[in-house]
């Protein structure tokens, strides 16, 4: 065998298996790839678009959070307020009524004083009238006078 020939076989064999390489079996091998690292850089992306719409959300979840939270505190204080009002109100309810039956209590406790003295002063009267009737009945004596007076002081 001529070892040169054998070179040039082989030199033809292995251009010709490169050059049908090329044609045929790397461009479905390079397309291959190229999908492969299409889709790891679209998958990177999306990881990325993924991550980036996750602090979106979650900013906007703390925002909403933040905002229930002072809509809350805002309604708890005016809850609060309304319930102070509600308070003052019935504290000044309880005071006019209790100022209105203090009213009526000292008219009423007024009228039966006014009463009381009326009743007195016709006691008085008549026991004045008795006194003045039992002394006209008698002689007018001095000592008989003094008597009936005190008679008349102790009843009194």
């Amino acid at each position: 065998m001529n070892f040169n020939a054998t070179l040039i076989g082989q030199s033809i064999t292995f251009i010709f298996f490169v050059w049908f390489s090329m044609k045929f079996v790397w461009p479905p091998i390079m397309n291959a790839l190229e999908t492969r690292k299409k889709q790891i850089a679209d998958g990177l992306a999306a990881a990325d678009r993924g991550k980036h719409e996750l602090e979106l959300a979650a900013k906007k979840a703390g925002d909403n959070m933040r905002d229930a939270k002072a809509q809350a505190a805002e309604v708890i204080a005016q809850a609060e307020k309304r319930a102070a009002q509600i308070v003052e109100e019935a504290k000044l309810a309880a005071k006019e009524e209790g100022d209105r039956q203090l009213a009526a209590a000292q008219a009423n406790i007024e009228q039966e004083a006014n009463r009381a003295r009326e009743g007195l002063r016709e006691q008085v009267a008549a026991l004045a009238v008795a006194g003045a009737e039992k002394i006209l009945r008698r002689e007018v004596n001095a000592q008989t006078h003094a008597d009936l007076l005190s008679q008349l002081k102790a009843e009194l």
